[in-house]
């Protein structure tokens, strides 16, 4: 089994958790609240100004979640290869991760784009009305859509990752390594690791070889 990384793991975590749950904030707190604003030209503005407040402290949690995952992909190498199941899900967890940085950083263009914009009228940050420039209004129904893929993902993730750590116990480890054809060679370090939790110590060979002995002998000495 793999040492401890708590590093990597925390690092891992907490962006994800800010990246998550701040994207899911935005599009209720931030993008909700710009929507009640009385004056219909600053409440763009106001949620412009909101997000770009963020944007530092976003990338900081996506650079964060990145290196974590990448340093748990390196240490945990042996076990996706050995195990079955481990390198299938590392595959649908990178899926995601791309596709949530693609949203992420398309969803970031449009952002700026709005903020370019000034002040135009608009019923919320991404609800146009019939005064709002149709160039404006583009950017607004496309962001819409993204505010929700983003959290999608992100949560999509954050599953992904529980189920990974429940592939970790030693009992689905064993099983996952032994499901697979090849983990023998595969894997023989960890292997090697797992047989020798199971074997029975010098000790114990020790005594049951003395008992055995003895049992002969008097057995010898009955006769």
């Amino acid at each position: 089994m793999s040492e401890r990384h708590t590093a990597l793991r925390s690092m891992h975590d907490l962006g994800l958790a800010a990246w998550f749950g701040g994207s899911l904030m935005g599009a209720l707190g931030v993008n909700g609240a710009a929507a009640q604003i009385d004056d219909s030209t600053q409440r763009l503005p106001v949620a412009s100004a909101g997000w770009a407040r963020w944007t530092p402290v976003n990338a900081a949690a996506i650079g964060a979640h990145l290196a974590g995952a990448v340093g748990e992909l390196v240490t945990e190498s042996p076990r996706v290869a050995a195990q079955s199941g481990v390198a299938k899900m590392s595959a649908v967890k990178t899926a995601l991760t791309v596709s949530a940085l693609a949203v992420t950083g398309y969803s970031r263009l449009l952002g700026m784009k709005l903020e370019r914009a000034g002040g135009p009228p608009v019923e919320g940050t991404t609800e146009p009305n019939y005064q709002t420039p149709a160039n404006v209004a583009s950017c607004q129904r496309q962001m819409k859509m993204l505010q929700w893929a983003i959290p999608a993902l992100t949560g999509a993730l954050v599953v992904v990752t529980a189920y990974m750590s429940e592939q970790q116990k030693p009992g689905q480890v064993l099983r996952g390594m032994l499901g697979r054809a090849g983990g023998l060679v595969a894997a023989p370090a960890m292997l090697g690791k797992v047989m020798t939790m199971a074997a029975p110590s010098p000790k114990t060979v020790g005594t049951v070889a003395a008992m055995g002995a003895a049992k002969r002998r008097l057995m010898a000495g009955a006769r």
